[in-house]
């Protein structure tokens, strides 16, 4: 590629996009540490070097990792010989953001059915719960349709990929 990286730029336009993210229900934080490490150029950062860029604390870089950390939008990684952590955004972490809310989808199935027994059959409230789980179920399906056409796409996407910037170093 004959590109030159600008870092402001990308730094610019990062926050940007942390902002949207945290603008649709992220927590600012998360959302701005997720858009920095993603756009880093290796896709792993070190706590300080978050808290650095971001101009912000260490315990809030912590506790914004901490939540990706939970959704898996990064890994933890340690660096051979080191002792720090090192933040990774994977490749494939909206898949498995998305798969992370589809086993989601089926706990709080279990938990409504529950509510729906005990909601009395033909009252208001069980009407309402089946009509929640029937969403719940809609979606659950379109998810294993969704993720079936992805790994074909996917596949595709990769081998694009790889003849533009050559195979990645795995």
């Amino acid at each position: 590629m004959s590109a030159q990286r600008d870092d402001e730029a990308v730094r610019r336009y990062a926050e940007q996009f942390g902002n949207l993210l945290a603008d649709t229900g992220w927590p600012r934080m998360a959302a701005r540490v997720f858009a920095a490490i993603l756009s880093s150029e290796e896709g792993r950062m070190t706590a300080a070097e978050l808290s650095d860029q971001l101009q912000a604390s260490p315990a809030a870089v912590s506790g914004a990792v901490n939540y990706l950390l939970q959704l898996r939008l990064a890994n933890r990684e340690r660096e051979p010989g080191s002792r720090r952590d090192v933040y990774v955004v994977q490749d494939d972490f909206w898949y498995q953001s998305m798969m992370s809310q589809d086993q989601a989808l089926a706990r709080w199935s279990d938990s409504l059915h529950h509510v729906l027994d005990a909601a009395g059959e033909g009252t208001a409230a069980h009407r309402r719960v089946r009509a929640s789980l029937a969403f719940i179920d809609f979606i659950e399906e379109e998810v294993k349709g969704l993720s079936e056409r992805w790994f074909k796409r996917k596949a595709e996407i990769d081998a694009d990929l790889d003849a533009q910037y050559g195979p990645r170093d795995i």
